[in-house]
């Protein structure tokens, strides 16, 4: 089993930025691909951006130029930086761990809220 943990959520005012940990724990070796989704209340789960094991990543074109994933191998962690925050881009963001088999863990999540 893979456990994952986000932190980093809260309140910032449009314009500004935040930065969002996930640290990973458990069967570390079951996962390659690490990636960030949002989910609005009423809407579908969306992906934000993606990194590989190799460091290949992969971002959602309303986010692009503004948020950077990154991940540290040595500490089972994966970041999302967020600049440049929009209201719209307020969400609970998730933290997901996908398998080469399929298989899919993800964190409990963490609110992100940007004010006008």
């Amino acid at each position: 089993q893979v456990h994952l943990v986000e932190s980093g959520g809260g309140l910032v005012q449009a314009g500004g930025s935040l930065r969002l940990s996930c640290v990973a724990s458990g069967s570390i070796f079951r996962v390659n691909t690490m990636g960030w989704y949002r989910q609005i209340p009423g809407k579908q789960r969306e992906s934000v951006a993606t990194i590989t094991s190799g460091g290949t990543t992969n971002y959602a074109d309303s986010v692009k130029a503004r948020f950077t994933i990154s991940r540290d191998n040595a500490k089972n962690t994966v970041y999302l930086q967020m600049n440049s925050l929009k209201p719209e881009d307020t969400a609970v963001y998730y933290c997901n761990g996908h398998s080469s088999s399929g298989l899919e863990y993800w964190g409990q999540g963490t609110l992100v809220t940007v004010s006008s």
